[in-house]
């Protein structure tokens, strides 16, 4: 098979970017780098093989796609062997390396990428804990290097944030993004800063949640319930930073001093920008300015519009809070 697209190593990152590539139509080809004998290997493919056809059935039954196109959409996919690598890299248009995190593993996959991938090719690590100026030097092409951490489970989260290192071109970066939006992801650019977006935010949350469990606060079950119908459901209609705005940077300042006063100072001090918009009056909606501009918008257009965002969650969620016709006479009578 001559597919352009390339995920190094078998785990579940590779199978998952390589469900991402395939439902969208395209062929892509998972490489394992472990070298395995060919009754080990078979073991192997049978294993993927049997993953991918569950997942593609699930999606099925969950109308993602109708039953009929799961063979079709799982021959786009073929499992390669170390032995024959080789032939695979040099069809690579884009290769995704998400091999073992240890800089050992990373430094072997990438030299071998690089001795069969033609020139041409952009090479992206999965990786989510090193940074892409740390792995730049181990390629022999490094303006055609850099990140694109997938979240899990890669062939259902929009989500693929891209890390590039000072050397990586533009080129290569509007090539990634094509391709990756080509697939209905949508890539975020973020510096080459430990963490990315995602983790660095959901580490926090994560930690704190256990926090309230330890202490007492809530159960896990009510801790949940609340993630999904209050923290979850808010931030999937409107972006963190588009929310300060939205309900005022001057709430959030006055809401860190009462959390660091009373609960841990290190965890709830507000950063020094929170502190310095409140001194310059940037508030957000309120004040037209925030961490984003409302200069000249239409406020009440913008604000029916998170409410439709919010709205279309409900539904999601199955808590339309929609008033039949009916009820709404039976109350006009009333009054």
């Amino acid at each position: 098979m001559a597919a352009s697209i390339i995920a190094i190593g078998a785990g579940r990152m590779g199978r998952g970017i390589a469900l991402a590539y395939a439902i969208r139509g395209q062929s892509v080809a998972v490489v394992d780098f472990k070298p395995r004998d060919a009754g080990q290997f078979q073991a192997l493919s049978e294993e993927i093989d049997q993953e991918l056809i569950t997942a593609l059935q699930q999606l099925a039954d969950l109308e993602l796609f109708s039953v009929d196109q799961v063979a079709s959409i799982r021959r786009r996919i073929d499992i390669v062997d170390l032995a024959h690598s080789g032939d695979v890299l040099k069809t690579a248009g884009i290769i995704y390396e998400g091999v073992p995190e240890t800089l050992e593993a990373k430094r072997d996959a990438l030299k071998r990428i690089c001795e069969g991938a033609p020139d041409t090719a952009i090479i992206a690590s999965t990786t989510s804990t090193m940074l892409a100026s740390e792995l730049a030097g181990m390629v022999t092409h490094p303006q055609r290097f850099m990140n694109a951490h997938w979240l899990n489970p890669a062939y259902v989260i929009p989500l693929v944030e891209i890390s590039a290192h000072d050397q990586t071109s533009g080129e290569a970066l509007d090539a990634l993004k094509e391709s990756l939006t080509g697939i209905g992801k949508v890539p975020v650019q973020c510096a080459c800063s430990p963490g990315f977006i995602v983790p660095r935010l959901q580490t926090l949350i994560m930690n704190e949640a256990a926090r309230m469990v330890e202490e007492g606060v809530a159960s896990v079950e009510e801790i949940d319930r609340a993630t999904r119908y209050g923290l979850g459901f808010r931030f999937a209609s409107i972006g963190v930073l588009e929310f300060i705005d939205y309900g005022g940077n001057d709430i959030l300042y006055h809401a860190s001093h009462y959390l660091s006063d009373n609960l841990d100072a290190s965890r709830y001090a507000a950063p020094d920008i929170i502190k310095r918009y409140m001194h310059e009056g940037k508030i957000g909606l309120r004040s037209a300015n925030g961490f984003l501009s409302y200069e000249g918008v239409d406020l009440n257009a913008y604000r029916r519009d998170v409410l439709a965002r919010t709205l279309g969650m409900l539904r999601h969620f199955g808590l339309d809070q929609s008033i039949p016709s009916t009820t709404v006479k039976e109350i006009s009578d009333e009054n």
